[in-house]
């Protein structure tokens, strides 16, 4: 299927799309600055540069885009063009969290996962639940958290 934009106009497009700062990351930002937590935003020493830091829990947080991180809920989608790019891209997108994931861990820090579903679209969570499920998991031992719009779910890993 061919594109609906022409070259300008989806350069244009993607070029809007932000990386840092989106919704639902403000959401998730505002609340728990709103319970006390303070942070450190997209810290370039760590790993993937996390979306939120918080050395004193010793925890970081990533608020993910479903769509460019694959997340297998119904605000994801497969592009119908350029379908192998998309793939690879995504792919690898993918295995980059995983190995951030694995070494943020590796490092002593607990990793908390907000996906975008959990706070848009037909499955979404009322916001205050879920920044009140992201600051007990702060407060407390679980060493992963995984909130997506499908399920509310802890993980709990072993102690690092």
């Amino acid at each position: 299927m061919a594109d609906v934009h022409d070259k300008e106009t989806r350069s244009r497009n993607m070029a809007a799309i932000r990386s840092s700062d989106t919704k639902p990351e403000m959401i998730v930002r505002r609340g728990l600055h709103r319970l006390g937590f303070r942070y450190r935003l997209h810290e370039k020493c760590l790993p993937g540069k996390p979306d939120l830091v918080f050395p004193k829990h010793r925890a970081v947080l990533f608020v993910h885009g479903c769509f460019w991180h694959g997340h297998n809920c119904h605000l994801f989608k497969w592009p119908r063009t350029r379908e192998e790019f998309w793939k690879k891209k995504i792919r690898e997108n993918r295995q980059r969290d995983a190995i951030r994931t694995e070494a943020l861990r590796s490092a002593g820090w607990r990793v908390g996962i907000v996906w975008e579903c959990v706070l848009r679209g037909k499955y979404k969570l009322n916001e205050r639940s879920v920044i009140e499920t992201v600051a007990q998991w702060l407060g407390g031992g679980q060493t992963s958290l995984e909130l997506s719009g499908l399920h509310l779910q802890e993980i709990e890993g072993s102690e690092v």
